[in-house]
């Protein structure tokens, strides 16, 4: 007997449907799957022959094929274990073909018959909404996950039995909802602590509000204690909330890389993630032999802090030149060209030499060539695609102990929503959503300098030598500027502040 189940999978950060083929013949007893399966889904059939001996189900003695197609796509994961389980049962009459037409099972079982969360879940759902299925079986733990998307009729499961008593009418399973809002307010907790809490630096939170308000990448340099990863681990205070749609693009990636929590369905904050300067090029990109997203990606909406940015291998550094442009990740494979989202503000801390004391000649100990060595490690390339550059000096006693409190997260993230409001209305008909992405075209477009700024940036240039990649870096920081203080046009001291913060593209010597 011949039966057929919907399942799913994910192939890059999309979710695909996979159809689930389970035919019982007469023919020696063997037990056949086909159909492009990885390793980890061939020991599908010794998970769910056990899984079903365990649930009081016993397999005839005859031929048993699996097919899962299309045949031509790579089947990878463990969610096919319980539409594998769920086939068999159909094939053998336990439950009718007809109650499983337009229902979605995912599961991955274990040897005593219980449903295991998986992997993936969101976008699945998702994909299997557009096509038109409103009805999906899923672990309990996924639950909540599957139930972001409101139009989803959501059953969830904790055994293979519960699945063949639903199925057979026997007892009733309340479908999941969850309340969004709540969740994502309850995500919203800052976990960061509050710009209050920090001394003195007034130039260099002023130097992060501009990077916030343009989603400018920064680099900090200064030496060890100074601040910086102080400093780092507050911008997403600073930063929107954001809406669904990127909650929901922000959740997709955690699910596919296995890390949402059962207890936090959803990614309701933005990400703030600082790998440590040991992670592998693959890591940071993403990849693997069935690609999943990196720490570029789970950075999306959000915040890739790079401590140490020298000490970083040269391999790890280079590969984020193309993400940074192109604002998304792309890996090719024999089988396919997979594309990873990339949308974050880049912030980066560097000691000024390798001992981290410098420039202090009383306590700095390393040569000057040492020092251009140490510094060399960061590409011009990498360099030249960060706007803001901030010395981080040591705070005075005076501020550390006796000053009042300084300028707090939510003053700063009035400036910066201030900002990007007048960011959103200007460029609506364009391609591009922040200042830091304007290009040639769109810089000559929307800023226009009067005769005193044109004659002002002629001095910088060649005073100061620039190129034009450097040029058109000051004008849109300046452009930034100007919009926290809602300024139509860029002045002249809008752009003696943006030549401030560029800082001689952040070369220590």
């Amino acid at each position: 007997m011949y039966s057929k189940i919907i399942s799913g999978g994910v192939i890059g950060v999309e979710g695909i449907l996979i159809q689930v083929e389970a035919d019982i013949n007469d023919g020696l007893p063997v037990f056949n799957m086909v159909g492009y399966l990885s390793s980890c889904v061939r020991e599908a059939g010794e998970r769910v022959r056990t899984a079903l001996k365990n649930s009081d189900f016993h397999l005839p003695p005859k031929r048993i094929t699996i097919n899962l197609s299309p045949a031509a796509i790579r089947k990878d994961g463990t969610a096919f274990d319980l539409p594998i389980a769920i086939g068999i049962l159909t094939s053998m009459g336990v439950i009718t073909q007809e109650k499983l037409n337009h229902t979605l099972v995912v599961g991955e079982l274990s040897l005593d018959g219980h449903v295991n969360a998986v992997s993936g879940i969101l976008p699945i759902i998702q994909c299997a909404l557009k096509q038109g299925i409103k009805r999906c079986i899923v672990p309990k733990e996924n639950g909540e996950e599957a139930a972001l998307i409101e139009e989803m009729e959501v059953i969830p499961v904790d055994s293979l039995r519960s699945v063949v008593d639903y199925m057979s009418d026997m007892i009733a399973i309340e479908p999941c909802y969850v309340d969004v809002k709540a969740l994502i307010h309850s995500s919203n907790v800052s976990e960061y602590g509050d710009f209050s809490e920090v001394m003195g630096h007034e130039t260099l939170k002023r130097g992060i509000e501009i990077a916030a308000a343009g989603l400018h990448n920064v680099l900090m340099t200064g030496a060890a204690g100074a601040g910086k990863s102080m400093i780092a681990r507050r911008i997403p205070t600073i930063l929107p909330e954001l809406t669904f749609e990127e909650c929901l693009e922000v959740t997709k990636l955690y699910s596919i890389a296995g890390l949402l929590k059962p207890d936090k369905p959803i990614i309701g904050s933005r990400p703030f993630r600082a790998p440590h300067h040991t992670i592998s090029a693959h890591a940071l990109a993403g990849g693997g032999k069935t690609p999943k997203p990196g720490e570029i990606s789970l950075a999306h909406n959000g915040v890739l802090f790079l401590d140490e940015l020298p000490e970083f291998s040269r391999n790890a550094l280079e590969v984020m030149r193309q993400p940074l442009e192109d604002r998304e990740v792309t890996i090719s494979r024999l089988n396919g060209i997979y594309r990873f989202p990339a949308d974050f503000m880049l912030v980066a801390a560097r000691n000024p030499c390798p001992c981290g004391n410098y420039p202090d000649i009383n306590k700095c100990t390393c040569t000057i060539n040492q020092i251009k060595r140490y510094n060399a490690r960061i590409s011009k390339p990498l360099l030249d695609r960060i706007d803001i550059n901030v010395d981080v000096r040591k705070v005075a006693y005076d501020e550390l102990f006796l000053n009042g409190k300084g300028m707090d997260s939510k003053e700063m993230k009035e400036h910066v929503l201030t900002a990007q409001n007048m960011q959103k209305r200007r460029y609506e008909n364009e391609t591009i959503r922040f200042n830091s992405q304007l290009d040639t075209r769109l810089c000559n477009k929307y800023i226009k300098l009067s005769k005193n700024e044109k004659d002002f940036m002629r001095y910088v240039f060649e005073s100061q030598e620039l190129s034009a990649r450097g040029s058109y870096r000051i004008l849109r920081i300046a452009r930034t500027i100007a919009d926290i203080e809602e300024s139509d046009r860029v002045c002249e001291s809008h752009l003696k502040e943006a030549v401030f913060f560029r800082n001689a593209d952040g070369e220590v010597l």
